[in-house]
């Protein structure tokens, strides 16, 4: 059976990240999307080898595109690192992409919030390579934490990483990700105070 071309597969990954935001992440079987799309279970279990495959790329496609537009606004605010408050600026525009994330593809948005990858990661039937990809997220955020540390303080010791880490996932998430709050303008100015505020507190002696 022929594998659905690429343009096919994007529309497969678009239909399957609807209906778990329309019905949750256990409305997404083979079936559902097949009976959603036309395209016949054999062509999506060839193209995505499971049901965990299939979901595990579309969360991969999502997170992808998340971290490339969350170190595009980090690199945008950061820029030749000489303007003051540069480094302040870009953990703020970083904290910030989430709110911009789902105002701008609010399904995709929605879908990762709405898969765990915890739970992806633990299936059974998820390819090892997929799985080497979603892991390797954990890499590709470490960098940007570093980047930020090391533009804000000089230094990427634990204790300036569990900073930006507050900062960039944990305020974020309490302030608009865990209530599923829209991000309006009032939400995301109390999320850039809040991590303005973080920001002012002297770090505490670098531990490495």
């Amino acid at each position: 059976m022929p594998r659905p071309r690429t343009h096919d597969l994007d529309a497969l990954m678009d239909a399957a990240e609807t209906l778990a935001v329309e019905s949750g992440a256990a409305a997404v079987t083979v079936r559902a999307l097949s009976e959603s799309t036309a395209v016949s279970n054999g062509a999506i279990y060839h193209a995505f080898g499971s049901r965990a495959g299939l979901v595990g790329r579309v969360w991969l496609r999502a997170a992808l595109q998340f971290l490339a537009m969350q170190r595009e606004a980090v690199d945008a605010a950061l820029g030749d690192g000489t303007q003051p408050g540069a480094a302040t600026d870009a953990i703020v525009a970083a904290a910030d992409t989430p709110a911009v994330f789902l105002l701008e593809h609010r399904v995709r948005g929605q879908f990762l919030l709405t898969v765990s990858r915890r739970e992806l990661l633990g299936s059974d039937d998820l390819p090892e390579d997929l799985a080497a990809d979603l892991r390797q997220l954990d890499d590709t955020l470490t960098e940007l934490f570093i980047a930020l540390s090391q533009a804000m303080w000089g230094r990427a010791d634990k204790s300036a990483l569990a900073v930006v880490r507050d900062c960039v996932v944990e305020l974020p998430t309490a302030l608009l990700l865990r209530g599923r709050r829209t991000p309006d303008r009032h939400v995301r100015q109390r999320l850039a105070t809040a991590v303005r505020a973080v920001l002012t507190v002297p770090l505490p002696e670098d531990v490495n």
